[in-house]
């Protein structure tokens, strides 16, 4: 029986990384193969890095052009830059995401939470204390049917919230920057796997 013991404690933890799918890199820092956006200056790659900006103007979304993700994974690091950082990974379509940054109708941070059209933020969690200001941060989103969870940084944020909008078929995945925003902020090792 100890022999067991200590071989299911042993055990667990492997089994629980087993059952995590492996992440692939779905951006391969030197272009934006594989990704589509509407405007030429948003979006910009400096040494293997994604360089979104805005000087105030028009916003504009970098989408994948792949548009079968129905339940995934995406992990990515993002750094804050420079003005009213307001920005957002979106699933499946560009109307909900999952937040980085400063909420334009609450006027606080609300990174890692979710935002929907016509409905705010349904989850509201101080999620900024696990913010890094100057450092790289961690983001990862899990989406299964019409629930999603996200962390920061490790720390768990939003625990399989249900939503009654999502779109519940296969789409694109995105990032987001907001319009009439003056804002700049980073992205690389952006990773995804199908569940």
């Amino acid at each position: 029986m100890k022999r067991l013991l200590i071989f299911t404690t042993l055990t667990l933890p492997f089994l629980a990384l087993a059952e995590e799918p492996e992440l692939k890199p779905i951006f391969n820092g030197k272009d934006f193969s594989g990704w589509a956006m509407s405007l030429d200056d948003k979006f910009l790659i400096e040494d293997g890095v994604i360089r979104a900006t805005n000087d105030g103007g028009k916003g504009d979304n970098l989408l994948t052009e792949k548009t079968d993700y129905k339940n995934f994974v995406i992990e990515l690091e993002f750094k804050l830059g420079e003005g009213n950082i307001d920005s957002g990974v979106f699933l499946r379509d560009t109307k909900e995401q999952i937040q980085i940054g400063i909420s334009g109708s609450l006027k606080k941070d609300m990174t890692a939470q979710a935002y929907i059209p016509g409905k705010g933020y349904p989850v509201q969690v101080d999620a900024e204390q696990f913010i890094k200001k100057d450092d790289w941060n961690t983001l990862r989103i899990k989406v299964v049917d019409n629930t999603y969870s996200t962390w920061l940084n490790g720390e768990p944020i939003m625990k399989s919230f249900e939503s009654d909008t999502i779109v519940d078929k296969p789409g694109t995945i995105g990032i987001q920057v907001h319009g009439n925003r003056e804002m700049s902020l980073y992205f690389r090792n952006i990773r995804a796997a199908e569940l």
